[in-house]
């Protein structure tokens, strides 16, 4: 499978998301699946980008020409799609991506985590995001969207397009 990864592009994080982003790169090639990601050198995916590519997997990047400009495309980036900005980026991810995996990440991670929800929801397309909930991370979200459902606020279960994962075996059960 192709598996599109959201995350962190922040260097000063826990090392343990790095310890784990490496062991999810690894894994993947491990399984026959290659990744699609931002395609910069910088935090996470940089990490899940080199550790693929040392293990012998195939990397597709979805570079916005501001960060090829500002100098931070990612070697580990094998395939380049270039793209005008982060709209394009999200929607070039997903079209490009069997399933998601949203690793340790921010405003913009969670960004790309809503946008595709947010767009199977309608019934634009029929891919989830896994949540991979490393030492916790997504746990307050997942608080947020049990709220908010129980609030009624998303109709049915959130977890027919978001689904968590505590380990690297539960991710591969929502292949």
């Amino acid at each position: 499978m192709k598996i599109g990864i959201f995350c962190s592009a922040n260097n000063s994080i826990d090392p343990v998301y790095f310890e784990k982003t490496a062991e999810l790169g690894r894994w993947m090639v491990k399984n026959g699946h290659s990744i699609v990601y931002g395609g910069c050198d910088t935090g996470l995916m940089e990490c899940v980008a080199k550790a693929v590519c040392e293990a012998g997997g195939q990397t597709v990047g979805v570079i916005p020409s501001i960060v090829e400009k500002g100098g931070h495309a990612s070697d580990h980036a094998l395939v380049k799609v270039m793209c005008d900005n982060l709209s394009d980026r999200k929607a070039l991810l997903l079209a490009h991506s069997d399933v998601l995996v949203a690793l340790p990440g921010g405003v913009g991670t969670l960004d790309e985590v809503f946008t595709v929800a947010a767009a199977a929801t309608i019934g634009y397309h029929h891919k989830r995001t896994i949540l991979y909930n490393i030492n916790g991370f997504w746990n307050s979200l997942v608080a947020l969207l049990n709220d908010l459902q129980a609030k009624g606020m998303i109709r049915g279960d959130w977890r027919r397009f978001v689904a968590v994962a505590e380990s690297l075996d539960e991710i591969g059960s929502f292949l």
